[in-house]
C-alpha cells in the first residue's frame, strides 16, 4: 500500500512490514450524532486505510468526565495502543478536550502541536491559532487530540500521525518506542 506521506525528513521503507497499531477514535461533540459525525468517520477510514485495526469508536460530549471516563476505559482494556480524538479543542466555553486529557498526560508530546499547527497552516492559515491541539502518554498509551473539522482530521492524521504510528517510517517512529513506554 503506498501511503499519503512521508512527511518531510522522513521516508517509508516498503521492504519492511507494517506493524499494525490498535488505535481508537473519539470524536468529542454536542451537536454530531453517529449519522453526522463526517471527522470520526473520516478519521476511522483513514486508521484502516493504512493497514492499522480500528480498536475502539465512540461519540461523547463536550464534558470532561465523560472524556476522561472513554479515554481511561480504552486504556485501562489493554486493547489499545493510540487514541485519536477529533473535536474539544477550540476555544469556545464548551470546548474542553484539553482541559479534560492534558491533566492525565504522564508526558505531554509538546512537539505535536508545533508540527500541527505547521501543517494546518498552509491549510487554513492563521485560523490554526483557533486550535489547541495536543498530544501526550498515558498508560503507555498514545493520545492525539485533534481539532474536530475534517480538513484538520486530514491535516492531524495525514501529514503528522500516519508517519509515525507507521513502523516503517525512518528514521524513527512512535511504534518502535511502545514497548519501552512503561519501563521505570
Amino acid at each position: 500500500m503506498n501511503a499519503p506521506y512521508p512527511a518531510p525528513g522522513g521516508k517509508i521503507d516498503e521492504s519492511l512490514p507494517l506493524v499494525p497499531v490498535r488505535v481508537a477514535v473519539l470524536t468529542v461533540s454536542d451537536t454530531r450524532d453517529e449519522e453526522s459525525d463526517t471527522s470520526g468517520h473520516l478519521l476511522a477510514e483513514r486508521v484502516t486505510t493504512a493497514g492499522h485495526v480500528l480498536a475502539g469508536r465512540a461519540l461523547v460530549a463536550d464534558d470532561r468526565s465523560a472524556i476522561r471516563a472513554q479515554v481511561m476505559g480504552w486504556i485501562a482494556s489493554g486493547e489499545v495502543d493510540a487514541i485519536v480524538t477529533t473535536g474539544g479543542t477550540g476555544l469556545t466555553g464548551r470546548d474542553v478536550t484539553p482541559e479534560a486529557l492534558e491533566p492525565l498526560f504522564d508526558k505531554t508530546i509538546d512537539g505535536f502541536s508545533v508540527i500541527f499547527h505547521l501543517v494546518s497552516y498552509q491549510s487554513v492559515g492563521l485560523s490554526t491559532l483557533q486550535s489547541r491541539a495536543t498530544a501526550g502518554l498515558i498508560g503507555g498509551v498514545f493520545v492525539f487530540c485533534l481539532p474536530g473539522s475534517n480538513g484538520a482530521v486530514r491535516d492531524g492524521w495525514d501529514k503528522v500521525i500516519a508517519a509515525q504510528l507507521d513502523s516503517r517510517h525512518k528514521p524513527c517512529n512512535m511504534v518502535e518506542l511502545m514497548p519501552r513506554l512503561n519501563e521505570v
